[in-house]
């Protein structure tokens, strides 16, 4: 999944980074609100976290910008006013979530997982595809019942393939989508982590098609 993380304060951002990315997250950083809108409106972003003191434009004109828009992303307000009328603020423009600094890394995470389910509540709780099943909530993956230990990133390749069950995918998409832009992005890791899932969950789960990308095996 792709995250947007609005926030000027470098050290916090390039942290929230490096924790985001060790579970599985794709995460691109903003460091003023003009930007954090500009890559909103531009990418498809599973959920956006956003500072509220931030140059050029504060978080509350960026989310009521993005809310005029009709843009539904969600967004995680983070920020140190922690005062009932700055939270009451960032939900009444729009915000689905507002935790105020300082946070650990573990509530944070918890937070945005369920603001993730309340976006996904119309896909099924349990992905499926013969005897693979991913849960979400539990961030679990078995096979045939048993389970099957998977590194952040295999996790998240398997479930943006499962989410996308019908359709060939592009080894360009599953960069953009599961792997960070701020690493240069090589087509030959999809091969390799693609290898990886084939090695644990079966070589007929994941098919190549040619010339195109990969879709699951049928």
């Amino acid at each position: 999944m792709r995250l947007l993380v609005v926030e000027d304060e470098a050290r916090l951002a390039h942290a929230l980074r490096r924790g985001l990315v060790a579970e599985g997250f794709s995460v691109d950083l903003a460091a003023d609100g003009a930007a954090g809108l500009e890559a909103a409106r531009d990418a498809d972003y599973d959920a956006v976290l956003l500072d509220v003191m931030l140059p050029r434009l504060s978080g509350y004109d960026v989310v009521r910008s993005l809310r005029a828009e009709e843009n539904w992303v969600p967004v995680m307000m983070i920020s140190a006013k922690d005062g009932p009328y700055d939270q009451a603020d960032g939900l009444d423009y729009g915000a689905d979530d507002y935790l105020t600094k300082p946070f650990s890394l573990v509530v944070l995470l918890a937070r945005l997982r369920a603001l993730l389910r309340r976006r996904h509540d119309s896909l099924p709780p349990v992905l499926a595809h013969g005897d693979v099943r991913l849960d979400p909530a539990a961030r679990e993956v078995t096979l045939g019942g048993e389970p099957v230990a998977l590194t952040p990133r295999e996790y998240a390749l398997l479930e943006y393939l499962l989410r996308n069950p019908d359709r060939v995918v592009t080894k360009i998409e599953l960069l953009d989508r599961v792997w960070d832009v701020h690493v240069e992005g090589d087509p030959n890791a999809v091969e390799v982590y693609v290898g990886y899932l084939r090695r644990k969950l079966g070589a007929g789960l994941i098919e190549t098609v040619r010339g195109a990308g990969y879709r699951l095996g049928r």
